[in-house]
């Protein structure tokens, strides 16, 4: 039996990494993992290992796939062979050759050997040096570069003269060996090598090109392929190129004015949902779009207002998985990111730290457990967690309060008789769409870093249960209950105190005056860990100016400790922190390094890998977005030497070189590019084509015929067929036009590129 855990990887850099399964050949991890891919790969890669407690772990097998063949597996569940892991085989980063051949008295062949990119980090540095030899009839002997130090984008600029032997000329092959100085007892790391065939050289006599490392082979040893077993995954990746914001205009425009077309099913954002698969698919880029340019309320109110209107029953309001939920779910996860975390996070934390038998249903219940204690542990888990979520109302962001609002009056207006329907209305989305999915399942609401324990994850489970029905005010709540042990553990809730609690909260996230939202609030934790850090204003030299520390975020401050637990070294009150902004590689020669801007200095830290470096940029940009005294301006190189290396100047209080890349709008806790969002919706759009086109058909059927209706067109809501249409003919050329652009660019990429052994 083994102790297993995955491993993702890009190229050879982790960003990921799965709980252990312990004791299993058969481990099901059933985690999912999202992130923004912040630099070029090559293979995205899934290591499986072996855990040991007093060596280093195993590798068990590898499943590395081409960044080109992932589209052939987006969305799908693959089984996928694991291959051996060979350190030979572990490479990645490419090298620039060029090669020329001279006529003296005998043929003389040059290789200026240039730069490489992306090497990899091993054991925690890459000290790379090449090695360029001449495999041909009379084999020449290896020349070797200078050892360029601490940095895995190394520029060598060196050249080598090899005597080439009158007709072996284009039988010959240049090699060029990448290696990693090392100073263990084991050796130099080998990290690729490529090979060119002087035939490369052609009539002219000269090759200039880029080449990818390639691992070495094994000597010719057979692999068993099948030994290893197989990992099933389900891989989804979307790649955008996006253009210049001018390109979107006619396109966006049309989105962003849909809340003030009449009827609203006939503007272009209602119908990007009429025609994609799944409603989901609109409103991911819809929801971020209209955050970005602020028009997230009309839109919303506008679409809610049209889908209480064909409401018919107050009972079913908001419960289908229309447009109008679907992007209200978006909104509140983008949106309300933060309120969750300082709401539930602290809770979530405990539960899964102490593991309390909370199983109340008699057929499940263990040898060992008592029944009554049970229920006690988990009557106390239901009732803090909701009084904290009953008295959170004053920091619900400002944004979702007023979609709460524009719902509220919506419902009222529409089923005036039905005094419960304003607040149904809310409790639908607030507890069944947001905190009851978020107690549920923590780790896909970032209050988790993994997928908890089957114990844990049943004792979740009964929980969001019954928030989830105190939240709905049900005339009848124990009878909603399917299990009987359910409707019995409910008669705890059943006092008139639990529904008062939840109508007093919900008119509080739905009054449509909003105060102040700075309130003191008990310190959440919203993110942890060990980076390596290094303060301004010390000695550049020695490694003691780069010290591994523990990090801490909460809603108040950012500190870091010696080590976990400890007291705190330094504070930085939130309000304190001026920027926070990638810094340049050269600074240091270290990788995925940031910056903490304070008035008197800025403290340099050095993630983990790019991933968690654009996180941790991510959620300090996010908390600290509101402080008054936020730059404008920053220098994104260090100050070192007396003077900042970008923009060479001597005085530190300098003003910042580089526009500052912050500034979000305040309670929209969002990072979002508006025209990568323009670009997904032209996808989308471009993918429905045919349904477009059909849509089009269905408007021109409904004006002209007045009788039964095609089959093919009834799946589309069309309340005005000539507005609809006008819509539509505009949709269509947008696209159109955005497709010609893409296929231009396709082609003259296609020109300009210069083809190695790629």
């Amino acid at each position: 039996m083994r102790d297993c855990y995955c491993t993702v990887n890009l190229d050879q850099e982790e960003v990921f990494r799965t709980k252990i399964i312990e004791k299993s050949l058969c481990p099901f991890y059933g985690e999912d993992f999202y992130c923004e891919i912040p630099r070029s790969f090559r293979h995205l890669s899934f290591y499986i290992f072996d855990r040991d407690v007093f060596r280093r772990d195993s590798s068990i097998g590898k499943v590395a796939v081409k960044k080109e063949d992932l589209q052939r597996y987006h969305g799908k569940d693959t089984w996928f062979p694991l291959r051996h892991v060979s350190a030979d085989s572990e490479v990645q980063g490419k090298v620039h050759i060029e090669l020329r051949l001279s006529e003296v008295i005998t043929d003389s062949g040059v290789v200026c050997h240039k730069l490489c990119q992306g090497l990899p980090i091993v054991n925690g540095q890459c000290d790379p040096y090449a090695a360029v030899s001449l495999l041909g009839p009379s084999r020449s002997e290896a020349k070797k570069t200078k050892v360029k130090r601490k940095t895995n984008n190394p520029q060598f600029d060196e050249t080598f003269y090899f005597e080439v032997r009158g007709g072996w000329c284009y039988l010959s092959t240049v090699r060029v060996d990448l290696w990693n100085a090392s100073n263990l007892k084991f050796g130099d790391e080998f990290l690729g090598g490529v090979r060119v065939p002087l035939r490369a050289l052609g009539q002219a006599g000269v090759h200039d090109a880029w080449y990818f490392l390639q691992p070495r082979d094994n000597g010719g040893k057979p692999v068993k392929v099948d030994e290893l077993g197989s990992l099933r995954l389900n891989i989804v990746y979307t790649e955008d190129h996006v253009f210049p914001s001018d390109h979107y205009g006619p396109l966006r425009d049309l989105m962003l004015t849909s809340a003030n077309v009449k009827p609203v099913s006939a503007s272009a954002a209602h119908i990007l949902g009429e025609v994609c698969r799944e409603k989901q698919e609109a409103a991911i880029p819809l929801v971020r779009l209209f955050l970005h340019y602020g028009n997230i309320l009309p839109f919303l109110s506008a679409v809610a207002h049209a889908e209480v209107n064909r409401t018919q029953d107050p009972n079913t309001i908001f419960r289908g998985n229309s447009l109008t939920s679907k992007c209200i779910d978006e909104t509140m996860k983008l949106a309300g990111n933060h309120y969750l975390q300082v709401t539930l996070r602290s809770m979530i934390d405990e539960i899964c730290t102490d593991h309390k038998p909370c199983e109340i249903d008699p057929v499940k219940l263990k040898e060992s457990e008592n029944l009554e204690t049970n229920r006690e542990n988990l009557r106390q888990y239901v009732d803090r967690i909701f009084n904290m979520i009953t008295t959170s109302g004053v920091r619900c962001p400002t944004v979702m309060c007023d979609i709460f609002f524009s719902l509220r009056e919506s419902a009222a207006t529409r089923f005036e008789v039905d005094q419960d329907v304003r607040y149904t209305a809310v409790s639908s989305f607030i507890f069944l769409r947001f905190f009851a999915p978020a107690i549920l399942s923590p780790n896909l609401f970032q209050l988790r870093p993994h997928h908890p324990d089957p114990a844990t994850s049943r004792t979740l489970t009964l929980i969001s249960k019954t928030i989830q029905t105190l939240g709905s005010l049900a005339k009848s709540k124990s009878a909603s209950f399917k299990e009987t042990y359910m409707a019995a553990f409910y008669d705890y809730f059943n006092e008139q105190k639990y529904g008062d609690a939840v109508k007093n909260f919900l008119d509080l996230i739905s009054s449509s005056g909003r105060w102040n939202q700075k309130s003191i609030e008990t310190p959440i934790m919203l993110k942890e860990g060990f980076m390596i850090k290094r303060a301004q204003g010390r000695n550049r030299f020695g490694m003691k100016n780069f010290k591994k520390r523990w990090f801490r975020l909460t809603n108040h401050e950012f500190t870091y400790h010696k080590t976990k637990g400890e007291g705190a070294l330094c504070r930085i009150p939130i309000e304190n922190i001026l920027a926070v902004e990638r810094l340049e590689e050269e600074s240091f020669k270290m990788k995925n390094m940031f910056q903490v801007i304070q008035p008197e200095r800025a403290l340099y830290i050095q993630a983990n890998n790019c991933v968690e470096a654009r996180d941790w940029i991510d959620i300090l940009t996010k908390v600290s977005q509101c402080n008054r005294k936020r730059l404008s301006t920053y220098h994104p190189s260090a100050y070192l030497n007396g003077h900042w290396l970008c923009c060479k100047m001597s005085a530190d209080t300098e003003p910042g070189c580089t526009p500052c890349t912050g500034g979000l709008p305040a309670n929209i806790q969002l990072d979002v590019d508006g025209d990568r969002e323009a670009e997904r919706i032209y996808c989308l759009f471009s993918t429905y084509m045919d349904k477009l086109v059909n849509m089009q058909e269905a408007c021109g059927s409904r004006s002209v015929y007045d009788g039964p209706e095609q089959e093919e067109y009834s799946c589309f809501l069309i309340d005005d067929p000539r507005e609809t249409y006008k819509t539509l003919r505009v949709i269509i050329s947008s696209v159109q036009t955005l497709e010609q652009q893409h296929t231009k660019y396709k082609r003259d990429m296609f020109r300009k590129t210069k083809i190695g052994s790629q």
